[in-house]
C-alpha cells in the first residue's frame, strides 16, 4: 500500500536532516509537513556524511543555523576560527584576516561531523519525521502531481516533490538520467587530525606549497583537521609512509608555524572533482547540497553553499504552502532555482579559480598570487571580497522567521 507524504527527502546526510528539521522549525507546529526521510546508511554512526571528518562553518552560516533555531545547541560542539592565515611556502606573499576587521565574533567554526550529525539527529526526534533506513529507491516515477518511489525493501511512497540530499553521486539524479557536469582536477586529497607541539589558538591555516595547498582548522583537545591536496601521482607515496615519515613530509611541505607536528590520526585520500547537476530542478524534484554541486575543498566553500541551498528551499517551501500553493509545481522550484543562480555561479567561480592559481607552480601564477597575497594585508578594501566569500555574506537570501508561535 502506497505511503503519501507532504514531502520526501533522499538522504539524511547534513543537507537533508537540516531541511527536515528547518521546516518544521520555520512552518512551525500547526503548519509542519508530513516528511519522509530515505537514509542508505543502517545507523547513525555509519553515515558517510557523519564520519571523522569536520567542516568549517562560515559566519554566515552560523546566522543561518541562528535563524533555523539550531545554533544554541552548536555553540557547545563547535571550535571558533579567530584568525585565518593564508602564506605561499617558500615565497613572500602572505595575508591574514581577522574578526575585528569585519566587526564579528569569529570568522568561523569548525565542527566534527559526527557531532553534528547526531545534533541533527537529536533534533529530528522531537518531530514526526520518518525515517526509512537502511533503504535506498529503485524505482521513481513523476506523475502530473506526485512523484511516486519504490524502495529496495518494496515499499512503495509518494509525494508531491522529492528533494535530493544524497550527494555527488546523487541516486534521484541519475534515476532521471540527468546530466551532470565533472570535471577532475587532477588531484587528490589526503585527510587526517593532527597534533601539534605549538597550540593553534584558534588560527586557521591555508598554505600553498609545492605539492599543493595545505589546510589545517583547528579542533577541540588542541587538535587540527589537515586537508592536503595535491597531484594524484604523489599521493600513493605519501599515504605509504609510516606515521614519522608522514609528519616529516608535512613538515617540509607546511614549515613550522605550529611547532613541530607530533602525532597524526587515521589518515584517508580522495580524488577532487568537481560535480555540477546540470539543473537544480526538475518535474516535482529540487537537489540541495553535494547533489547540487560538489566542489574543491580549497576554500570550504561546499557546506556552506549547500546550507544556502537548503535556507532558500526552505523559504521557498515556505512562501509557497503559506499561501496554499503547489510545492512541487513549476513557479515554486523556478522560483528556488532564481534564488540560487548567481550565488552558485559565483561560489563555483571563485572556487575553481582559486584552484588554478594556487595548485600551479608557473613562475608567472606564484609571482602574481603572492602580489596579491601581500597587497591584500597592505590595502584593506582588496581583502573584502575575498572575505565576504570566507564569511557567507555573497548572497541574497531572505531572512527565515519561524511562524511558531511557540518559538
Amino acid at each position: 500500500m502506497k505511503q503519501q507524504f507532504d514531502l520526501i527527502i533522499n538522504g539524511g546526510g547534513m543537507a537533508g536532516a537540516t531541511l527536515a528539521w528547518g521546516l518544521n522549525y520555520i512552518l512551525g507546529r500547526d503548519n509542519a509537513l508530513n516528511i519522509a526521510i530515505i537514509e542508505s546508511s543502517n545507523d547513525d554512526t555509519n553515515h558517510a556524511g557523519f564520519d571523522a571528518r569536520v567542516i568549517a562553518l562560515s559566519y554566515g552560516s552560523r546566522q543561518l543555523l541562528e535563524q533555523l533555531g539550531l545554533w544554541q545547541a552548536y555553540q557547545a560542539i563547535v571550535t571558533p576560527i579567530n584568525d585565518i592565515s593564508v602564506t605561499d611556502r617558500g615565497h613572500w606573499g602572505q595575508t591574514t584576516l581577522t574578526p575585528q576587521e569585519f566587526n564579528v565574533p569569529h570568522l568561523g567554526y569548525v565542527v566534527e561531523l559526527a557531532d553534528s550529525g547526531q545534533l541533527l539527529l537529536d533534533k529530528l526526534a522531537q518531530t514526526n519525521v520518518t525515517w526509512f533506513r537502511p533503504n535506498s529507491i529503485t524505482e521513481l516515477t513523476q506523475t502530473q502531481s506526485n512523484v511516486e518511489l519504490t524502495l529496495r525493501d518494496g515499499q512503495q511512497l509518494s509525494a508531491p516533490l522529492i528533494v535530493a540530499a544524497d550527494g555527488g553521486f546523487s541516486t534521484v539524479r541519475q534515476l532521471l538520467n540527468l546530466d551532470n557536469q565533472q570535471t577532475s582536477f587532477e588531484q587528490s586529497a589526503i585527510i587526517a587530525n593532527i597534533t601539534t607541539s605549538q597550540a593553534h589558538q584558534g588560527v586557521a591555516y591555508e598554505r600553498f606549497s609545492e605539492h599543493g595547498p595545505i589546510a589545517l582548522l583547528p579542533m577541540s583537545q588542541g587538535r587540527s583537521s589537515l586537508v592536503w591536496s595535491m597531484k594524484s601521482d604523489d599521493v600513493d607515496a605519501i599515504m605509504a609512509l609510516d606515521d614519522n615519515g608522514f609528519l616529516a613530509a608535512l613538515q617540509h611541505a607546511f614549515g613550522y608555524r605550529l611547532g613541530t607536528f607530533e602525532k597524526a590520526g587515521k589518515r584517508v585520500s580522495y580524488p577532487l572533482n568537481q560535480t555540477l547537476a546540470s539543473t537544480l530542478v526538475h518535474h516535482r524534484v529540487a537537489f540541495i547540497g553535494n547533489a547540487a554541486q560538489a566542489l574543491h575543498p580549497i576554500a570550504g566553500q561546499g557546506f556552506n553553499l549547500g546550507l544556502r541551498d537548503v535556507a532558500a528551499l526552505i523559504h521557498q517551501l515556505t512562501e509557497t504552502l503559506l499561501a496554499n500553493g503547489d510545492i512541487g509545481g513549476f513557479s515554486c522550484l523556478n522560483q528556488y532555482s532564481e534564488l540560487r543562480r548567481d550565488d552558485r555561479q559565483h561560489t563555483i567561480l571563485a572556487t575553481s579559480g582559486l584552484v588554478s592559481v594556487f595548485s600551479n607552480q608557473h613562475w608567472p601564477l606564484v609571482f602574481g598570487r603572492n602580489l596579491g597575497l601581500s597587497l591584500s594585508n597592505c590595502v584593506g578594501a582588496l581583502k573584502k571580497p575575498v572575505a565576504h566569500q570566507m564569511l557567507g555574506w555573497n548572497h541574497n537570501l531572505p531572512i527565515l522567521k519561524s511562524h511558531n508561535s511557540a518559538s
